[in-house]
Formats: C-alpha cells, structure tokens, sequence
C-alpha cells in the first residue's frame, strides 16, 4: 500500500509539472502538449495534480469542456475508490 501512495505522489508530481511546462509553452506560443497526454495523466491517477495545475498556473480554466472532462475523471475515480472499499469492507 505504501507504494501506491509514492507512486500517486509521483504522477501527480509529473502532471502538475507538464500542466506548468504547457502553460509556459502557450504563452511563447511554442508546441504544446496535447490535450490527451493531460487528460491520460489524469486519468491514471494524477487528477489532483491536473486540478492544482489548473489553477495555480490559470491554464485550461476557461475552457469548460476540458475542466469538465477533468471533473469527470475525478468523479469515475471517486467512484471506483468507493466501490472498492465498498467491495472491501463489506467481504471481511
């Protein structure tokens, strides 16, 4: 279990980072990252570090299809977490 937690940290960490290398990479209107790679990053666990992302470095916040796609991400994976402990919890 613990290194689930170091592994979550990690790509959180990464996904933070490249929300920040996308939105320097916006303002020099330079190659950007696309939209996929973030929402695979979030996807695969690093959702809280896209959230962070988004607003600490106010990118992708006025477009509302992308914040709502990152939303439901977070919704699924809240609710795969709670059917999880639900399945655990109740077959002890």
């Amino acid at each position: 279990m613990e290194y689930v937690i170091y592994i979550l940290i990690g790509i959180n960490l990464i996904t933070y980072l490249i929300f920040g290398i996308d939105k320097v990479k916006a303002k020099n209107k330079s190659w950007r990252i696309p939209e996929k790679t973030l929402f695979t990053l979030a996807f695969f666990g690093g959702s809280v570090g896209a959230v962070i992302g988004m607003i600490q470095f106010r990118h992708k916040t006025q477009k509302s299809e992308f914040k709502n796609i990152i939303y439901l991400i977070i919704f699924v994976q809240l609710a795969l977490i709670a059917f999880v402990a639900y399945q655990f919890y109740n077959n002890k």
